[in-house]
C-alpha cells in the first residue's frame, strides 16, 4: 500500500473544505473560529482509502490571503494537488497566487477540480472551463485534466476519485528512506497522559519508535515515544507519510511551526542562504538590493533581506543569485525550494532554490563568487561536496561535518566522497573517530609549500636532519588537528615525495653536510669525549677553534641520532659506547648484589662522586636502575 500525499489550493470559499469532507466523511477544519466563520485558517488533516488500496493523506490549505504562510505549509510532501475552482466565479486572486506558489515549490501533478458546478449552466460551465484553460496556458498546470464536480451535491465525485487513483498509480517522485529523517513541524500540540505531539509529512528517511532525535533550530534532542500514521500506532514512519509523534523532554511551548525533526548533529541552523531567485513574470515588484521580504520554506516563514550577488536589481521573470540574510535561524537542506514575499503590502514576488544552506557572508558582484554559486546550481552532489572540500583546505573537513552542512546522511556523503577520490579530486583520510577529506587542489599546494619550506631550511642548515615536523605544522598546517597531519606526512613518505628522520623531515635526497667544518666539529667532541671518559667532558668548556655555537649544537645533535653520542646532563655528554659498558657492569654488579650505591659506582668507574651521580640518574633514565627510597642507593629495574 502506497501512502499518498494530497493538498488541496484555491481562493477562499470555493468549496476546498467541503470537497474534502465529501471525498472523506470528514470536517478538516479543526478550529471553533473555522468553523463559526467557515473558513479555514490553519491547516487541516485527514484521510481516505482508494478503490485500488492505497491510502490517500489529504491536506486542506487556507485560501484566504491572510494565512498564506499556512498555505505554503501544508505544500510540504505533497504528491498531488487538487487546485479548487468555484465554477459560479473562476479564477479569483489567491487561485493565482496558489497556483504561483505551486509552480515555485515545484509541485509536479495537479488536478484542476471546477466545484460548485450545481450552481451554474451548462453554457456558464463551459465559458469558465475556457476561461481557466486561457489562464493556465504556459503554466505548469497547463495539461491538468479538468474534473467537474459538486461536493455538495457529491456529483462527478465518483469521478475524481477514479482519476486520483489513475494518476498516482503510477510511481510518484521517489521518497528516499535511506537518507537522514527530516521533518518539518506543522503543528504542535499537548494531549493530557501523552505530552507533547507534533505534526507534519515525513520528507526523507525513516523514523522508529525510541529513536533520539533534535528539533532544529531550538538544539534539543528528545526520544520519540509514539508514532501514529493516519492516527493508526505505529513502530516506524517513512519519507512521504503524514505522521503524529510524541515528543519526551520537550514542552509545546518550545516549539512552533517551522521546527524540524531530524537526527541531533546531522543539520546546521544558520540566518543566511545563498539561493537562485526569480521574480513572477506577473509581479508587479523589482526587487532591488537590501529589500525586505517573507522567506518561506518548509513549515518555516522568516523576515530576511535579499542581498543581490550578481544584478543591481531583479525584475518580473527575471532570475539572479541572491543571498537572503535571516532575521531567525532555520535549518534546511540544498535543493529545498522557497517562497519570498513582498514585506509590505504582503503578496507573493517569487521564490526558488537553495543553493547552499550554510554559507559565509559574501560581497556583491565577486567573480569567484557567481561562478561557485553556478557550480551548485547546476552541479551534482558530489560536485557541491567537492566546492565545500575545497573551502576546508586549510583544516580539512570530516564527513561528519560535511553531512551536517548538506543534511545528508554520513553514508551518503562517504560514498560520494569515496566516489570523488577515485577521480583524483580528493583524498580521504581515515581517522579512528572520523574520516577527513582534503582536496588534492590542496594536498599539491601542501607539496609545494613543504617542498619551499624544507629546502630553504637545508640551505639555511645543512647540518641537521631538516626541519622539525611539529615546526613545519606549526608553521605552515597551523588549523590542521596533528593527528591529520601525522597522515599526511606518512603518506608523503610513503610515496617518496618526503624523508623522515625521527621527527625530522627533510627533502628526499637531502643529507647532511658532512664537509669540513662538520668533520672537525666532530673531532673536537669525540676525542674530548674519549679523553675524559667517566669524568665527562662539559661542553660549554670546549674550544671549538671558532666554529660558531649554532653549528657545533647542529653537528652534536647529529651525532646524538646517529647514536656515537649520549647526553648524561645538561652539559655533560659521552660516547654511547662508554654507557654501554656501564650498564654491563651495573647490571652485572646488580646480579651479585641487590643494591648499589653512588660510592660502589665511582670505585667501578674510577671516577669522583661528581660524575657517579650522573651515571646512576641516566641508568634510572633507560630502566636499568631505580630508586629504594635512599638518594644514594639504587637497585636493578624490574
Amino acid at each position: 500500500m502506497k501512502n499518498i500525499i494530497i493538498g488541496t489550493a484555491g481562493h477562499i470559499d470555493h468549496g476546498k473544505t467541503t470537497l474534502i469532507k465529501a471525498l472523506t466523511g470528514r470536517n478538516t477544519d479543526r478550529w471553533e473560529e473555522e468553523q463559526r466563520r467557515g473558513i479555514t485558517i490553519d491547516l487541516g488533516f485527514t484521510f481516505f482509502d482508494l478503490p485500488g488500496g492505497d491510502r490517500a493523506g489529504i491536506i486542506d490549505v487556507p485560501g484566504h490571503e491572510r494565512f498564506i504562510n499556512n498555505m505554503v505549509a501544508g505544500v510540504v510532501g505533497m504528491d498531488l494537488v487538487l487546485l479548487v475552482i468555484a465554477a459560479d466565479e473562476g479564477i479569483m486572486p489567491q487561485t493565482r497566487e496558489h497556483m504561483d506558489i505551486l509552480g515555485l515549490l515545484g509541485i509536479e501533478k495537479s488536478i484542476i477540480v471546477l466545484n460548485k458546478c450545481d450552481l451554474v449552466d451548462e453554457e456558464w460551465l463551459e465559458l469558465v472551463e475556457e476561461e481557466v484553460r486561457e489562464e493556465l496556458a504556459g503554466t505548469f498546470l497547463e495539461e491538468s485534466p479538468v474534473v467537474k464536480v459538486s461536493a455538495a451535491s457529491g456529483q462527478g465525485l465518483d469521478g475524481l476519485v477514479e482519476l486520483i487513483e489513475r494518476m498516482t498509480c503510477d510511481e510518484l517522485a521517489q521518497k528516499d528512506v535511506h537518507t537522514i529523517p527530516r521533518l518539518p513541524v506543522d503543528r504542535a500540540f499537548s494531549l493530557s497522559g501523552f505530552g507533547t505531539v507534533i505534526t507534519g509529512t515525513l520528507v526523507s528517511g525513516t523514523i522508529r519508535r525510541e529513536d533520539v532525535l533534535e528539533i532544529y533550530p531550538i538544539g534539543k534532542e528528545s526520544k520519540i515515544r509514539s508514532i501514529q500514521v493516519h492516527g493508526e500506532d505505529r513502530k516506524e514512519c517513512y519519507a512521504g507519510q503524514r505522521v503524529a509523534i510524541n515528543l519526551s523532554n520537550i514542552k509545546k511551548r518550545e516549539i512552533e511551526r517551522g521546527c524540524v525533526l531530524a537526527p541531533a548533529g546531522s543539520m546546521k541552523t544558520t540566518d543566511l542562504l545563498d539561493v537562485k531567485l526569480e521574480i513572477l513574470e506577473n509581479s508587479m515588484r523589482i526587487l532591488a538590493n537590501h529589500s525586505r521580504l517573507h522567506f518561506f520554506t518548509g513549515t518555516s516563514e522568516v523576515l530576511c533581506r535579499a542581498v543581490l550577488l550578481d544584478k543591481e536589481e531583479i525584475g518580473p521573470g527575471e532570475s539572479g543569485f541572491v543571498q537572503l540574510r535571516l532575521e531567525e535561524p532555520v535549518a534546511v537542506r540544498r535543493g529545498d525550494k522557497f517562497v519570498v514575499r513582498f514585506y509590505s503590502p504582503m503578496e507573493t514576488i517569487g521564490g526558488g532554490v537553495i543553493l547552499e544552506p550554510n554559507p559565509g557572508i559574501k560581497k556583491r558582484f565577486r567573480e569567484n563568487v557567481i561562478e561557485e554559486l553556478k557550480r551548485k546550481e547546476s552541479g551534482s552532489v558530489g560536485d557541491v561536496l567537492e566546492l565545500h572540500v575545497r573551502e576546508h583546505r586549510a583544516a580539512m573537513i570530516t564527513v561528519a561535518e560535511l553531512a551536517r552542512l548538506t543534511a545528508l546522511s554520513a553514508e551518503e556523503v562517504k560514498a560520494e566522497v569515496e566516489e570523488l577520490e577515485s577521480k583524483g579530486k580528493v583524498h580521504i583520510f581515515a581517522m579512528r573517530k572520523d574520516i577527513f577529506v582534503w582536496h588534492a587542489d590542496a594536498m599539491r599546494e601542501a607539496k609545494k609549500v613543504i617542498s619551499d619550506a624544507l629546502s630553504a631550511y637545508e640551505k639555511r642548515y645543512p647540518y641537521r636532519y631538516g626541519m622539525k615536523k611539529a615546526e613545519v605544522q606549526a608553521t605552515h598546517f597551523s588549523k590542521m588537528k596533528p593527528n591529520v597531519f601525522d597522515r599526511v606526512v606518512e603518506g608523503m613518505v610513503e610515496s617518496g615525495w618526503l624523508k623522515r628522520v625521527d621527527e625530522f623531515l627533510c627533502t628526499p635526497d637531502y643529507s647532511v653536510l658532512k664537509d669540513e667544518t662538520y668533520r672537525k666539529a666532530a673531532g673536537i667532541f669525540l676525542r674530548a669525549f674519549e679523553e675524559a671518559r667517566f669524568d665527562f667532558a662539559r661542553y660549554s668548556e670546549l674550544d671549538f677553534k671558532g666554529i660558531p655555537r649554532e653549528t657545533t649544537d647542529d653537528v652534536l645533535n647529529i651525532l646524538i641520532q646517529e647514536r656515537e653520542v649520549v647526553k648524561v646532563t645538561e652539559d655533560m655528554f659521552t660516547l654511547n659506547r662508554y654507557m654501554e659498558e656501564a650498564k654491563e657492569a651495573i647490571q652485572k654488579k646488580l646480579s651479585e648484589d641487590p643494591v648499589i650505591t653512588i660510592a660502589q659506582v665511582r670505585d667501578l668507574f674510577s671516577t669522583s662522586r661528581k660524575s657517579a651521580k650522573p651515571i646512576l640518574e641516566y641508568m634510572d633514565g633507560i630502566k636499568v636502575t631505580k630508586k629504594t627510597g635512599g638518594e644514594s642507593e639504587r637497585v636493578a629495574y624490574s
